[in-house]
């Protein structure tokens, strides 16, 4: 039996890999990924590599272990990904896997915003499955704001419409550390957890602590949803990409990712990374 992380040369996954080699021996760990020499690092560090590609279901035989506890990342393709996942969950149950945690959305089926039409379906497919699962239903990463911080910074603006709405993030390694959590620990099976920071924040605090952090004017420009669609296409995002950004600001608006559960906290035994921290750690890597 391992504990066998999906999608690991990604963001989350190399986390989640981070987390697991603090307290499990790397014989225990296997990562599936699809380009090996991308993972070679994780390689290095003794985690075996099993190489598949969840859009190329072929690839998945065999790649899972009867006894394994997976972490079944969800894909990056939106618009692409209940093929992708459905192809993961077939090949876990066939193995016999004694778990498959998986990263859904917040809110899980209640939630109305397009983003997470893809999550739902994959949930329902794995409770269809039967298999023994945990539904990870994440949050918004800090990152998701900090990682894009430049133009923010040469324009002095923060630019949403999503209206005075709170999100409650968390750093992608408090997502990491709950999913290594639920993959090592027991008595997960069968929960989904609504995971999410300590604390919301809106686009305007937001804004006040990127100006705290870089000394900068930073203001907040709420703007109509159809203004936003133009400014991200006009900034280069592909019109659909840029829709779906603009509907999660129009959820944000409604308070579907400003709730503060405690889940996440309770998983990894501390608080969640304040938002402080995470923007000036961005602000930083831009000078």
């Amino acid at each position: 039996m391992s504990i066998v992380v999906t999608g690991a040369t990604g963001q989350l996954g190399r986390l989640v890999i981070d987390q697991l080699l603090a307290t499990t021996p790397a014989a225990g760990i296997a990562a599936v990924v699809r380009n090996k020499e991308k993972a070679a690092g994780i390689a290095a560090r003794g985690v075996e590599l099993r190489i598949a590609d969840y859009g190329r279901p072929e690839t998945l035989d065999g790649v899972f272990r009867a006894g394994d506890r997976v972490l079944l990342i969800s894909g990056s393709e939106v618009g692409s990904r209940v093929g992708q996942h459905a192809a993961v969950i077939d090949a876990a149950k066939a193995a016999g896997v004694a778990q498959l945690a998986y990263t859904g959305i917040l809110g899980g089926p209640d939630a109305d915003f397009l983003l997470a039409d893809e999550h739902k379906v994959t949930e329902q497919l794995i409770l269809d499955s039967g298999l023994p699962y945990t539904f990870l239903r994440n949050g918004w990463y800090t990152e998701n704001h900090t990682a894009n911080l430049a133009p923010v910074l040469a324009h002095g603006a923060v630019v949403a419409n999503a209206g005075d709405g709170g999100i409650a993030s968390a750093a992608r390694a408090d997502y990491a550390a709950a999913a290594a959590a639920v993959l090592t620990g027991e008595g997960h099976l069968g929960k989904a957890y609504e995971l999410s920071g300590d604390v919301a924040w809106s686009f305007a605090e937001f804004a006040a602590e990127v100006a705290r952090a870089s000394g900068k004017e930073i203001v907040h420009n709420d703007v109509p949803a159809a203004a936003h669609q133009e400014i991200l296409v006009g900034a280069g995002l592909p019109t659909d990409f840029a829709a779906i950004l603009v509907d999660v600001d129009e959820a944000v608006r409604r308070g579907r990712l400003a709730g503060t559960s405690g889940e996440l906290a309770r998983l990894i035994g501390r608080p969640t990374t304040p938002l402080a921290d995470t923007v000036a750690e961005a602000v930083a890597a831009q000078r």
